[in-house]
């Protein structure tokens, strides 16, 4: 019987044989702690949890609000767990223009399309991409601006969804491949394509929130990962983590333009990562992106990558580095969607929409100057002390 990790937010430890009381008392299971100094510790944010399960006027011993682990004999590799019912699927007015899928769940003309063909934009289709990526960035700082400790993953969907159908957007995640919900929302140990739900977000959290629109004709992809409260801004491996995956994009960035190899962005991004002791998730890259939403390229973020052909005026395509503080193996949740680190530890990512242009690059999902979140300093240890780098 593989050991069970401690439910402490901010501990690694193997748990022990105590439970927290609560928990029992309202029917959370496997709430492990390996210390008494550890429960009391994570009680500020752990008793969260018993809000989320019982409701605000829930008597202990009752689940008044039906919220459960769909998965409870899965060997969950972190913290994180699924908390259903899924809430049910937004609608989106008939009135806006919905993607191939919106009905059935299957993207017919993409599977259709040739791997080794890839599309340059004319001018009109480039000012298209421009609005639709706009609109996205909207779109993502309207819904990171409700993050905070307390909200669960799926009122996150909800601003999400409003803020899109707001637009006269089409969330395109929703019901692409059959996904359920209109964003992708990633906590901690979740890699990519974490469905959201009614999990509350933690102090001590970070949550990478991976938002896609469908407008006029287009597509636009970027995503950016949070710091869930002060907690998380004050753990250094959290801050080192996010802050080098946001550099390895940003460097990769740097040297798009005509002529250079798809293949070089991967050098880079692990270069960096390598150089801060992190790993490179290499199941996952960029694509291209247009008026489908995967097209080819296929966009590697490691090293030694075989991917062919080079950047050419016209060409719009997403780079999207996801690092990992441990392994950069992977196992799916039994959702089929949910993604894990195989070690429970945490990951993040960051993502832009790119148009490629005579001379270099347009970021078309660049950050506003009001734009919620952006880089905070890396602690650096010197002499046994933390110093921040600016």
């Amino acid at each position: 019987m593989s050991p069970t990790k401690c439910t402490g937010d901010d501990c690694n430890k193997e748990a022990g044989a105590l439970q927290c009381p609560t928990c029992l008392k309202i029917g959370i299971k496997d709430s492990y702690f390996c210390s008494q100094d550890c429960f009391k510790r994570n009680w500020p944010v752990h008793k969260l949890m018993h809000n989320a399960q019982s409701g605000e006027n829930g008597q202990p011993g009752q689940n008044v609000t039906g919220f459960h682990n769909p998965f409870p004999a899965y060997a969950y590799t972190g913290s994180v767990r699924p908390v259903y019912p899924l809430s049910p699927r937004r609608p989106v007015p008939k009135s806006i223009p919905h993607p191939d899928w919106a009905d059935n769940g299957i993207p017919k003309r993409e599977r259709l399309l040739s791997r080794s063909k890839w599309d340059l934009l004319d001018s009109d289709a480039q000012e298209a991409m421009r609005k639709v990526c706009r609109l996205a960035r909207e779109v993502l700082d309207i819904t990171a601006a409700a993050i905070k400790p307390g909200v669960t993953t799926d009122y996150l969907d909800q601003v999400c969804h409003n803020a899109c159908i707001e637009r006269e957007s089409y969330p395109s995640p929703l019901n692409y491949n059959h996904f359920p919900k209109s964003l992708c929302t990633s906590p901690n140990e979740v890699v990519c394509h974490g469905i959201p739900d009614q999990r509350v977000l933690l102090d001590g959290d970070i949550v990478n929130l991976d938002i896609s629109l469908y407008h006029g004709g287009y597509h636009a992809d970027l995503n950016e990962t949070y710091y869930v409260g002060d907690k998380a801004k004050a753990d250094p491996d959290s801050v080192r983590l996010i802050e080098t995956t946001r550099e390895a994009l940003d460097m990769a960035i740097e040297i798009v333009k005509p002529g250079v190899p798809i293949r070089e962005f991967g050098k880079i991004v692990e270069k960096h990562a390598t150089s801060r002791g992190l790993v490179v998730i290499k199941t996952w890259g960029g694509h291209g992106i247009n008026s489908e939403f995967h097209p080819p390229p296929w966009i590697p973020h490691y090293a030694k990558n075989k991917a062919v052909g080079t950047c050419k005026p016209g060409m719009t395509f997403t780079i999207e580095p996801i690092l990992a503080l441990g392994s950069n193996r992977e196992v799916y949740w039994p959702d089929n969607w949910t993604n894990v680190t195989v070690d429970g530890k945490r990951t993040a990512q960051f993502e832009h929409t790119l148009l490629v242009t005579e001379t270099g690059v347009e970021v078309l999902t660049a950050r506003l100057e009001n734009s919620p979140g952006g880089p905070i300093p890396i602690p650096q240890v010197t002499d046994g002390q933390e110093e921040k780098k600016a």
